[in-house]
């Protein structure tokens, strides 16, 4: 019989534990449930857990959201995007359109969408208009485009990608001098897709206790409770505590279907950077549908340059785990979700916007300077 979340809380509260543990949970779906659960304030004061980068909102590079608002604007095209990307912000003047929510108002045709399918019924639907299909997401929202291009696509229907790759980013940080976490909390909808196994690097090569997590409390605290026995047995392995779902392998129709669509490419993250092998593109094959290559002329080198977060916007620190959300100088003042300066308060991953729905409210009585 499954333990319950209390049976599971007094297992963990027994544990003779370090002053300190800092366990990352990658997922943005892990960050909200947790909050939401109150995990935090249910958990022994040493164990702290932290948001990593399992947002695609917030790293989705602040050029190709230029890119995205700038077409819409001046091209006789219907742009379609998932409905958090309306909202997040570029970096120029406040008096010049900075969102794809602005853009619309002023009267760009700019649709969001909830699935893949949307974009092919609206292509079918209007053959004498062209779609252009912002796609922003990490391999669980790339594999349903995979599948969308896997069909014959009409000829009206562009893609601008945006897709990234998970691992890459933890890998990134564990490369670093000094990694922000002593045991990791993988991401359950991304190992559906890509299999446990991915992760299994972490363990491997970098000696950090690591369980595959789903998103119910009971297996969330599954597997802080086997990260943290692992630390103390000092006997290390993955641990797959979705089992439900998560196989060692994945679904290979899925892995598939992304490696028939898309090509890995080096690709930048909003205020991280030019991560290697992280990013998806379309396929050589889908180069007909490609919008970078349709519309070249809003492909500006110059926009790399104001890539980085809005200016005081702390959230590459809170994407990279080097500050919790409340601890960015804007949280809650300036920035709320109401009035969102950096993405991290836009999207419903995002860890600030997260926090701000749990309940914190204020900008933590400890700032840390930025780094």
């Amino acid at each position: 019989m499954p333990e319950t979340a209390k049976q599971l809380l007094d297992k963990i509260r027994a544990l003779t534990l370090p002053d300190s543990v800092r366990i990352m949970n990658v997922c943005g779906g892990h960050e909200r449930s947790i909050s939401m659960a109150g995990l935090r304030t249910a958990l022994p004061a040493n164990i702290e857990l932290i948001p990593g980068p399992g947002c695609p909102v917030c790293i989705c590079p602040e050029e190709d959201i230029y890119f995205a608002i700038q077409l819409a604007l001046h091209e006789p095209i219907a742009l379609l995007a998932f409905g958090d990307m309306l909202r997040v912000p570029v970096n120029v003047p406040k008096a010049t359109i900075r969102t794809l929510e602005q853009a619309k108002a002023a009267g760009a045709d700019i649709r969001p969408i909830a699935s893949p399918t949307e974009a092919i019924n609206i292509a079918k639907a209007n053959p004498e208009l062209t779609v252009v299909f912002f796609v922003a997401g990490f391999e669980t929202t790339c594999a349903p485009v995979a599948a969308m291009l896997a069909q014959e696509l009409p000829d009206n229907l562009h893609l601008l990608m945006s897709g990234r790759l998970t691992w890459p980013a933890v890998a990134l940080l564990l490369n670093s001098d000094k990694p922000a976490f002593d045991a990791l909390i993988a991401p359950g909808h991304v190992a559906t897709i890509m299999g446990a196994d991915q992760w299994r690097f972490v363990v491997e090569q970098h000696q950090i206790p690591t369980a595959v997590a789903g998103f119910t409390t009971e297996s969330l605290l599954t597997a802080i409770y086997s990260v943290l026995r692992q630390l103390l047995d000092g006997k290390l392995f993955l641990d797959n505590c979705y089992p439900q779902v998560v196989t060692h392998d994945g679904n290979h129709k899925a892995q598939q279907l992304l490696k028939a669509s898309f090509t890995v490419i080096d690709a930048n993250w909003r205020g991280i950077g030019v991560i290697p092998q992280s990013g998806f593109e379309l396929s050589p094959a889908l180069a007909i549908h490609n919008a970078r290559l349709r519309y070249p002329d809003y492909e500006t080198a110059s926009r790399k340059n104001a890539g980085a977060m809005p200016p005081g916007c702390d959230c590459a620190s809170v994407v990279l785990g080097k500050i919790k959300p409340n601890q960015c100088h804007l949280y809650g003042t300036r920035c709320t979700p109401r009035q969102p300066i950096g993405p991290c308060m836009v999207s419903d991953e995002g860890a600030c916007r997260i926090w701000w729905s749990s309940g914190i409210k204020q900008t933590s009585a400890i700032l840390i300077d930025r780094y």
